[in-house]
């Protein structure tokens, strides 16, 4: 079972219709109990950096998160999932993270229209599992104000370009993340969960 963690941000509703689409047994929780129990965690979100975090402590999911990545259960990070991943955001402030991955999060630089929204493309740079059989610069669909600089280039799997290249797809071990919404990116956001689906069933091997 794939636990879908509900910390009170983001749509959850349409990340947990296409998981099923792609034929993944998944549960929408916040419980912290369900959580550690399930085999892979998504962890999905918009709205603010501190907002999430605030809540993912108010709810004691901190250490569960923590707790499923020591123990290499695989993880995808979506949007403000995938930034929360990160050591720290300077949103509003600067702010820590759940600190899995090396970096923080970042806003786009002055002059160029925020936030990002819209269908743009994902460059590969990095082979793994989780972009398997995706074509190189196919288009994927955003909606965020910042990105993700990550501490090393090997964490990034990914870019696409506004205004700079940023990364797009990064992952580390067992954790993965997605800067746009793969449950609004059609074919190509379907295919990238059925291949995390196939990680966590051992059909693939991780990072």
């Amino acid at each position: 079972m794939i636990a879908i963690i509900d910390y009170g941000i983001g749509n959850l509703r349409s990340v947990e219709k296409a998981f099923r689409h792609v034929g993944a047994d998944v549960l929408v929780t916040g419980d912290p109990q369900a959580v550690r129990a399930a085999r892979a965690l998504v962890l999905p979100g918009v709205g603010a950096f501190a907002d999430g975090m605030a809540q993912l402590k108010a709810r004691g999911l901190v250490p569960v998160i923590e707790e499923a990545a020591a123990a290499r259960r695989p993880i995808l990070g979506i949007c403000l999932g995938m930034q929360l991943l990160f050591e720290g955001s300077d949103e509003m402030g600067r702010h820590r993270g759940l600190g899995l991955l090396r970096g923080r999060a970042r806003r786009f630089p002055p002059g160029l229209k925020v936030p990002h929204i819209g269908w743009n493309q994902v460059h590969i740079v990095r082979p793994s599992p989780l972009l398997e059989g995706l074509s190189q610069d196919s288009y994927a669909y955003f909606a965020h104000s910042y990105y993700v600089d990550p501490a090393g280039e090997d964490t990034i799997l990914a870019t696409t370009e506004y205004g700079r290249p940023f990364a797009s797809v990064v992952g580390a071990g067992s954790c993965f993340g997605l800067q746009f919404h793969p449950e609004k990116s059609q074919d190509v956001g379907l295919g990238i969960l059925e291949r995390f689906v196939a990680l966590v069933r051992g059909r693939r091997s991780s990072l």
